[in-house]
């Protein structure tokens, strides 16, 4: 059986059809990484579909079971969320409904709201551990491990400013 050859990947101009060069590299190189990261997005996205799950409330688990049986307020969900969503409460909610959450009034100041992951929670998120960990790894697997960790301190440099 003959080797498979890997086809070139196609420039952003010829993945968006487009007749005319983009007007600056910055601008390319801004609309390559917004296009991938949609791209890689969607392959987790189906994943996580798989367990009745979205990004932004996979995002709240995984944030969850990291804050431990301490929980967290709804607000210090939010301030750790990779994508900022704008009604937090109502995705916490949600979970709630669904038996993979829950908020406690606190008794000393009844303004503070404690949300922690349920026992439901985290059986959901060990069954996401593995076959998430192995899509990410197949996602970057084009890189060495050498090019991953510049990618990931380019990807620090243009944060930093803006955190």
């Amino acid at each position: 059986m003959a080797a498979r050859r890997r086809r070139p990947a196609r420039t952003l101009s010829e993945e968006l059809k487009l007749s005319r060069p983009f007007p600056s590299e910055g601008t390319e190189a801004y609309l390559s990484l917004v296009r991938t990261a949609h791209l890689l997005q969607d392959e987790v996205a189906a994943l996580l579909r798989t367990q009745d799950l979205s990004l932004p409330q996979y995002n709240v688990l995984r944030i969850l079971r990291g804050a431990g049986d301490t929980g967290l307020p709804c607000l210090g969900v939010g301030e750790r969320m990779v994508a900022r969503v704008p009604d937090v409460t109502r995705l916490i909610g949600r979970l709630e409904d669904r038996g993979l959450v829950y908020r406690e009034r606190s008794q000393t100041d009844r303004r503070v709201v404690t949300v922690r992951i349920t026992p439901d929670g985290l059986d959901r998120l060990a069954q996401l551990d593995d076959p998430v960990r192995e899509l990410h790894d197949g996602q970057l697997g084009a890189l060495s491990a050498k090019e991953q960790k510049v990618l990931l301190d380019l990807l620090q440099r243009l944060r930093a400013p803006r955190e």
